[in-house]
């Protein structure tokens, strides 16, 4: 290879991944991002008081106002761990897993939205670190008047800000529902498609760490 080939390569695969290193944030800033889909969720729960022991209509408020700001594929591929890859999956079986988990996760969301009582909650001070995946911390306030810390990992998909993963009171959620599908696995003999059609994140387990 001539030695202008030879820079020539060397260079295109600097450019390549110095791109792939660039990270262009949204426009909105993350705090921004948290306060405002925040902020429509109360408002929507507020407005539906009357009605959240009925599971349609707060099925409906987290499909509305939650579902669309999370990142169910990152989610998916961080409660997977191992098993989102080739080696044990198929394409197929972590499509099928991320429509199972999207499912449950609506469920389990609604339950705990079910109860709220008036409840709101504080914004902490953010500090850019110009990660890829900022977090964002903010304390709500339960029906007893005690602060729950609740620190949202973002990642931007398509310029918006999506939720990447979330941890409530030093438990990481992703982390706790990786080890509940390990052991789903273990249960099922190694086998991942029984798994996988059978699997649904322990919410309560989450609620007894936390409390």
């Amino acid at each position: 290879m001539a030695v202008s080939n030879k820079v020539l390569l060397a260079t295109s695969v600097a450019s390549l991944l110095a791109s792939s290193l660039t990270f262009a944030a949204p426009s909105e800033t993350p705090p921004a991002f948290v306060k405002r889909i925040s902020d429509q969720l109360i408002t929507q729960l507020k407005q539906n008081k009357a009605q959240l022991n009925n599971a349609a209509v707060i099925n409906r408020i987290v499909a509305q106002n939650i579902e669309p700001h999370v990142d169910v594929q990152s989610f998916t591929r961080l409660v997977m761990g191992q098993y989102y890859s080739n080696q044990y999956t198929t394409p197929a079986q972590r499509g099928q897993f991320t429509q199972n988990f999207r499912d449950s996760i609506i469920r389990t969301y609604a339950k705990g939205l079910g109860k709220y009582s008036n409840e709101g909650y504080t914004l902490r001070p953010y500090k850019n670190t110009n990660s890829a995946t900022p977090v964002v911390m903010i304390d709500f306030k339960s029906a007893n008047g005690s602060k729950i810390p609740v620190a949202f990992q973002l990642n931007a998909v398509n310029d918006q800000w999506k939720i990447r993963n979330i941890n409530v009171s030093g438990i990481d959620l992703a982390a706790t529902f990786r080890d509940q599908f390990k052991a789903t696995v273990q249960q099922n003999g190694g086998n991942v498609n029984k798994a996988i059609a059978s699997f649904k994140p322990n919410a309560d387990a989450v609620e007894k760490k936390i409390n």
